[in-house]
């Protein structure tokens, strides 16, 4: 009889789930943007987060002219679908609407080029990738262990040392990538207008002032400051509550 009724609700709970969901849709394709963020956020409170979850709620936001919470959930979604165009398309729209211009210091050499890289696919691709090269190094083991032909041999042998090359350099790309997503705290300011200071603390020098929707990165805590370093280089120290961390 337990069992029945933990299905019941548990059937119950994902059928409100997908109804909050399909219900903000409907709300969005109808221009209440307000009522659907409401829909989208009851389904975040439920611990239902996807990629699409948080692109309709950076859709809603832009529309409503929120920069701040509409980059934040851009960049939310990317989190979960880094390569996905759309995404990306739609974030760049919501920056121009930003009021700092802060340029990106490109980066050079061989950091420049292993980054460039290992970006190209999620960890956990990676991770899969590496699977795919450990059952063909296999495979290869096999058809060398097992050929009869000096030739089909060589072939075989050229073959594992092939894959395990490749296998070696696409775990080194997943623990290349992986830590870089741990290391890596972007942040997007909510506060309407701040300040950036030189130290912890209020009577801190200015160093710059930020407004809302600037990506930073979060490099240190110190009670109620963090250490933020721009997309130019620049560092300083931000009140906490006014930026929101995007991981």
């Amino acid at each position: 009889m337990k069992n029945i009724v933990y299905i019941v609700l548990l059937v119950s709970q994902i059928f409100f789930a997908q109804n909050n969901f399909d219900k903000g849709n409907s709300l969005y394709k109808n221009g209440k943007y307000e009522q659907a963020i409401d829909a989208y956020t009851s389904e975040l409170t439920a611990k239902k987060h996807s990629a699409e979850l948080y692109f309709n709620l950076g859709n809603c936001y832009y529309k409503l002219n929120k920069v701040a919470p509409a980059i934040y959930n851009y960049e939310k979604a990317l989190v979960l679908k880094p390569n996905d165009s759309e995404i990306a398309n739609n974030l760049k729209f919501a920056q121009k609407r930003t009021v700092d211009e802060i340029k990106e210091v490109p980066k050079v050499g061989f950091a420049k080029l292993l980054r460039d890289f290992t970006a190209l696919y999620h960890y956990n691709s990676w991770a899969w990738i590496s699977v795919a090269f450990s059952v063909l190094f296999l495979v290869s083991f096999l058809g060398y262990y097992f050929s009869a032909l000096t030739l089909h041999k060589r072939l075989f042998f050229a073959g594992m040392f092939v894959m395990f090359l490749l296998l070696l350099l696409s775990v080194a790309s997943a623990i290349f990538e992986k830590s870089h997503f741990k290391n890596e705290r972007p942040a997007i300011v909510f506060a309407e207008m701040t300040d950036v200071k030189s130290e912890p603390q209020n009577k801190g020098a200015s160093v710059v002032i930020l407004h809302e929707g600037t990506k930073v990165f979060v490099k240190e805590t110190v009670d109620n400051w963090k250490k933020i370093q721009l997309t130019d280089g620049s560092e300083g120290w931000i009140d906490s509550n006014a930026i929101k961390e995007v991981k």
